[in-house]
């Protein structure tokens, strides 16, 4: 995630702001890569550090069911800019059947902005496209008590309006990453390493599971 702490007056929702994710890592497929899975009905993914770190491994396990994946991952960026990304390959590529949106960390700090980006995301993909867009479950451990009470609480607004799209779009599919975690409390230990990212293997096993369940559901 990219943060940066800021006085309490200047943010209004608790978890702090949002920093200059624009210099952090990132994984963009070749042109190649995304030609071909656009052409070979493969999935097209657009997130954040959670999916830079995880994104090899998803697409390994995509592989054994006959999946191909391009990816357009970056650490600390929040949706807008990652829909700014599927609205751009959408335009110079063109789009697979299957688009995969595992975006929201990085809402948490400005969290009303987000069910517009959904919006956008779905307009983008159109209604003959399937949008699976993972939910989210953050609560930095490093942070203070507080920081952590507004991450919890910034992620179920975030998880509320991505429901709230589901109703509306039929080809939205939920990955629900945050229920998973909530159904038994060890998981958010062994599946997260500081609240946030994957621990690898469990976490990331157990995160890319429920993806590939729900790209190959149909």
């Amino acid at each position: 995630m990219a943060t940066t702490e800021t006085a309490s007056a200047a943010d209004p929702y608790g978890s702090g702001a949002l920093g200059d994710w624009t210099i952090l890592g990132r994984s963009i497929s070749s042109t190649a890569t995304i030609t071909y899975v656009r052409d070979h009905n493969g999935v097209c993914m657009f997130g954040d550090s959670i999916a830079v770190q995880d994104g090899k491994a998803l697409a390994t396990k995509l592989s054994s069911h006959g999946i191909t994946l391009a990816v357009h991952n970056w650490s600390g960026r929040p949706t807008a800019p990652a829909v700014d990304a599927l609205e751009n390959w959408a335009v110079k590529y063109g789009l697979p059947r299957r688009i995969l949106m595992a975006t929201g960390t990085n809402d948490i700090f400005n969290p009303p902005v987000f069910a517009a980006q959904v919006d956008r995301a779905m307009k983008i993909a159109g209604a003959n496209r399937t949008v699976i867009w993972v939910n989210t479950q953050i609560s930095r451990t490093a942070k203070s008590a507080a920081i952590q009470v507004a991450d919890q609480r910034n992620s179920a607004w975030i998880n509320s309006q991505l429901h709230d799209a589901d109703k509306k779009y039929p080809n939205l599919k939920i990955v629900r990453w945050a229920e998973y975690l909530a159904a038994q409390p060890s998981r958010l230990t062994s599946c997260l390493r500081e609240g946030v990212h994957t621990t690898v293997p469990v976490g990331q096993n157990a995160r890319n599971d429920l993806i590939v369940q729900a790209i190959t559901a149909g």
